[in-house]
């Protein structure tokens, strides 16, 4: 997915439900802090979005522009609607995201996340590709260890959830180093 691509998905998400702040979670929020960043970060074909003030019409978004709608068909991606609690993230990661607002998004807004709470949201959640992502993310010095393990007791974790997020940022802190 492209920068343009996501302002579409705010765009058309905008003119179904009639919200104006919508949430981007998930890999394709990088595009807004980093507008066009290596291909790496761009395959996904979705981007997970909310309206930030009407979660519950997530459902909408998805039946009408998620994967496999006529929208996903005729431009080769899509929104996949999701609600708040889908991404674990840092107290006050509303206050670090990065606002898309032009006039290709009919000037309505996509809040997507700082790399650095992405990062953590993705390393969380751990799956293979999520590992894959943030070791690229710190290969190229889009997220620094130190400040997501800042970050790591302002996770809606528990000690022992904290201490072994903690070993996960460090080993693929490691592993980035070519």
């Amino acid at each position: 997915m492209t920068r343009e691509e996501l302002e579409h998905v705010i765009r058309a998400s905008a003119g179904i439900t009639n919200q104006y702040e919508f949430v981007i979670l998930g890999s394709q929020s990088i595009l807004g802090a980093i507008p066009h960043p290596p291909a790496i970060f761009t395959m996904s074909a979705e981007a997970d979005v909310y309206p930030l003030h009407a979660p519950e019409l997530a459902d909408e978004i998805d039946g009408a522009i998620g994967e496999g709608s006529q929208f996903h068909l005729a431009k080769g991606f899509y929104a996949q609607g999701v609600g708040p609690d889908t991404a674990v993230l840092p107290d006050g990661w509303l206050e670090r995201v990065h606002r898309v607002q032009n006039a290709n998004t009919d000037l309505r807004v996509g809040l997507c996340l700082s790399v650095v709470d992405l990062f953590l949201s993705k390393a969380w959640a751990g799956r293979d590709k999520d590992r894959e992502f943030c070791i690229e993310l710190l290969r190229h010095a889009f997220v620094a260890v130190e400040d997501a393990l800042a970050l790591v007791p302002r996770m809606p974790l528990d000690g022992p959830q904290q201490q072994t997020l903690i070993r996960r940022i460090r080993r693929w802190g490691r592993s980035s180093i070519p």
